[in-house]
């Protein structure tokens, strides 16, 4: 499949790199490294997000480039839309999008329906950068620091900093070889995990005050509302991460938190602990992602939507 991706790149000239709404570090970091790729055989790229580019990974090499603008499409040779395991989930561009020439698919969700003209997709992958590095090193294309930091970046955000289980030996050996091009995991991490606002801090004590218990403590559940963001002068980038406080904490199996999207209407992000699928969990709501770390929308009244996710838990997504 690569070879077949690489004979677009070498046959095209203008090309589109697109993600999912909600954007995260490895839809970014993995956005920003194939663009610097491609520029760098020489070809013309455009990064377009519906959403603009979280304030935390702003560091990113080339993070300017991203526009939340499309004009007209029918300039581009193909698409590359990366980490986004449905095409809708691109946003209010997608049927637009969707009528590319060329669409190419990268992914490493299990619940990828494997949309467009060229499928990548590897759900043993630890994310979509490992898969970038994969392309890059398989085209012989020189990876530079900026590559190097992007990638970085992707892998180290979708492994939770190397502690999921889709951590493997393969991650390591990526790691290793963006580190040895330039990329510094010190600083990298700072920048991640260590260079918050103090409106962020805000938001997460109005979230933890909302940690609720279930199913014999093997639930723990945190929700953040559209009032609560207006409160605290927040915005929703603010909330990455959230998640992983009530997974903390000793004797929670699954963890999920709830995000008010609109009245009636919620983003509900789930992780696991051990071989707990959530994938499972979130796919029975229209939702995907990974064993450990998955989400999906759910409407309907916060008490009621509460309920369902936590019934469906308990029967293990069934």
């Amino acid at each position: 499949m690569i070879r077949q991706i690489a004979e677009i790149i070498q046959k095209g000239r203008t090309f589109l790199v697109t993600s999912h709404v909600r954007l995260d570090g490895d839809a970014v970091g993995s956005e920003l490294a194939l663009y610097e790729a491609l520029k760098s055989l020489g070809k013309e790229a455009v990064v377009y997000n519906q959403d603009r580019t979280p304030q935390m990974y702003a560091f990113l090499p080339d993070a300017g480039v991203i526009v939340n603008r499309l004009g007209p499409l029918d300039g581009f040779d193909a698409v590359f839309v990366l980490d986004c395991s449905e095409i809708e989930r691109m946003g209010e561009e997608a049927p637009r999008i969707a009528g590319i020439r060329r669409i190419v698919n990268i992914d490493h969700h299990i619940s990828n329906d494997r949309y467009g003209h060229l499928t990548l997709t590897d759900p043993e992958a630890s994310s979509t950068g490992e898969m970038i590095f994969r392309l890059i090193d398989g085209m012989e294309i020189e990876l530079t620091r900026d590559m190097a930091v992007n990638l970085y970046t992707a892998i180290l955000t979708d492994t939770g900093a190397f502690r999921y289980s889709n951590t493997g030996p393969k991650t390591f050996a990526v790691a290793g070889r963006l580190l040895e091009k330039g990329a510094d995991p010190a600083w990298i991490a700072q920048m991640v995990y260590e260079t918050f606002p103090a409106v962020k801090i805000r938001l997460l004590g109005r979230a933890l005050s909302t940690l609720e218990f279930d199913w014999q403590g093997r639930i723990g559940a945190v929700t953040v509302s559209k009032k609560m963001l207006e409160d605290a002068g927040a915005q929703w980038e603010h909330t990455e991460g959230f998640v992983e406080y009530p997974r903390s904490i000793e004797g929670v199996q699954v963890a999920a938190f709830f995000s008010e999207i609109s009245e009636g209407l919620y983003k509900v992000s789930l992780r696991s602990k051990g071989r707990f699928s959530v994938e499972e969990v979130a796919r029975k709501f229209g939702g995907g992602g990974h064993i450990n770390a998955a989400a999906c929308r759910m409407q309907g009244d916060y008490d009621a939507v509460k309920r369902r996710l936590f019934d469906a838990i308990k029967n293990g997504g069934r």
